[in-house]
C-alpha cells in the first residue's frame, strides 16, 4: 500500500516533463501531443469519434489504505476502456488531469501513471495531454479517452428489440466480493481485515478481479465488427442498474433468469463463507466491467460458436420483453421485479 508521508516538494513542470518522457508516445493520426497548448489529431472522414471521461475522487472511488497507487491507475484506465468497449470502439488517445494533495509525492504520481499505462498498453493507447493542479483535500483523477469506429457502425444502448436475447461476458460479482475482502472493519479506533473462511486461491482471484479488472475491448470490437449485437452497455454500476439503463434507452422490458447468471466458483465460495447471496453479489456488484449486450435469437448459434473459437466467455441470461412487462427476474418458475441494487452517486 502507499506510504503517504506529507511531501510538498512536487514541482509541476518538471513532473509534467518527466511524465511525458516516460509515458507519451507517437500514434497514428497524432500531429502534436504533449508539449503545446493543445494536442492535434488528424481524423479521417470515414471515422466516428467516441469520447468518454471519468472523474475519480479519493474516498469515493478509491482509498490508499486498501489500494496501491498502481492499482488505482490501472482500475481508472480499465473503467474508461470499458466505456469504449461497450461502443465497440478502438481506443486511440488519452488525456489525464490530476489534482494532487500534499500527502503525495512525485513517486506516487509516477506509479499511478504506470498503472494507468499498463492498463492501456495492450490497446496501444497514446497519452496526448492533460493537466495538474494542487488539491486541498484528496487526490482527484480525471481521464478522457478517445476511440474510433467506422462511420455508421457502433454499439448503442438504444438498439434492443422485443424478443432479443440478453448476454453478459465473463462472470459477475467478483469485484464486489474482492472489495469486501480488502475493506477494513472498524471496531472502535481500530481497523481490522475481515476474517472469511475462504481458500487463499479464491481470495487472490477475487482481490485481483477487484484491483485488476479486464475491460472487454476485444469482445466489444468483435460484436460491433461482426454486427452481432443490437445494443450494449458495460457493467460498471451493477447488472440490475445497467440493465435498466439499456432498457430505458431501448424502451423495452427484460426478464433475467437467475439460474443463468455467470458466477465464478470463487464468488460462490465467498458468498457461502460470508453468509451472503452470490446472486445478490452478481446483481449488485459494479466494476466487473463486463459487457451486457442483446442480440437477435437468429444470431445465437453464430455468437456462441464464434465466442468459443475466439476464447470469449459469453452467457445468455435472459430475454428482452415489451416495456409493459417491466424488468423482472425469474427463478423456479416464479417471476418478481428485479430490485434496483446498483451503486448510485448522491443516493
Amino acid at each position: 500500500m502507499a506510504n503517504r508521508k506529507a511531501n510538498s516538494t512536487i514541482q509541476e513542470f518538471p513532473l509534467i516533463r518527466g511524465l511525458a518522457r516516460q509515458f507519451a508516445r507517437h500514434a497514428p493520426g497524432l500531429i502534436k501531443g504533449i508539449g503545446d497548448d493543445a494536442a492535434v489529431v488528424e481524423p479521417t472522414s470515414q471515422t466516428w469519434w467516441h469520447i468518454t471521461t471519468d472523474l475519480l475522487a479519493e474516498g469515493i472511488h478509491f482509498d490508499f489504505k486498501s489500494a496501491s497507487p498502481q492499482s488505482i491507475g490501472y482500475r481508472a484506465g480499465m473503467a474508461n476502456l470499458s466505456d469504449l468497449a461497450a461502443m465497440g470502439a478502438v481506443p486511440r488517445y488519452m488525456v489525464v488531469s490530476l489534482a494532487i494533495p500534499k500527502t503525495l509525492n512525485s513517486s506516487h504520481i509516477v506509479k499511478i501513471y504506470s498503472g494507468l499505462m499498463d492498463a492501456c498498453h495492450h490497446d496501444r493507447v497514446a497519452l496526448i495531454g492533460g493537466d495538474t493542479s494542487a488539491s486541498k483535500t484528496g487526490l482527484f483523477l480525471n481521464i478522457t479517452l478517445i476511440g474510433t469506429t467506422p462511420t455508421q457502425q457502433a454499439l448503442f444502448r438504444h438498439g434492443a428489440h422485443v424478443g432479443d436475447l440478453i448476454y453478459v461476458t465473463g462472470t459477475l460479482g467478483d469485484s464486489l466480493a474482492g472489495l469486501r475482502l480488502v475493506l477494513p472493519v472498524h471496531r472502535g479506533r481500530r481497523s481490522i481485515r475481515r476474517r472469511i473462511p475462504l481458500s487463499s486461491a479464491h481470495q487472490r482471484f477475487l482481490i485481483d478481479r477487484h484491483f485488476h479488472p479486464t475491460a472487454r475491448v476485444a469482445e466489444g470490437q468483435w460484436l460491433n465488427q461482426q454486427q452481432l449485437a443490437s445494443a450494449a452497455i458495460d457493467v460498471s454500476d451493477g447488472l440490475s442498474g445497467d440493465l435498466r439503463h439499456l432498457c430505458e434507452a431501448s424502451r423495452v422490458g427484460a426478464e433475467i433468469e437467475i439460474e443463468s447468471l455467470p458466477i465464478s466458483p470463487a464468488c460462490q465460495a465467498y458468498g457461502h463463507a460470508a453468509g451472503t447471496s452470490p446472486v445478490q453479489l452478481a446483481l449488485t456488484g459494479g466494476e466487473d466491467y463486463e459487457l451486457l449486450f442483446t442480440a437477435a435469437p437468429s444470431a445465437r448459434s453464430m455468437i456462441e460458436h464464434q465466442a468459443r473459437t475466439r476464447g470469449y466467455h459469453v452467457t445468455c441470461i435472459g430475454t428482452i420483453r415489451p416495456k409493459r412487462f417491466g424488468i423482472q427476474m425469474s427463478s423456479g418458475g416464479k417471476t418478481q421485479p428485479l430490485p434496483v441494487t446498483s451503486y448510485e452517486h448522491f443516493h
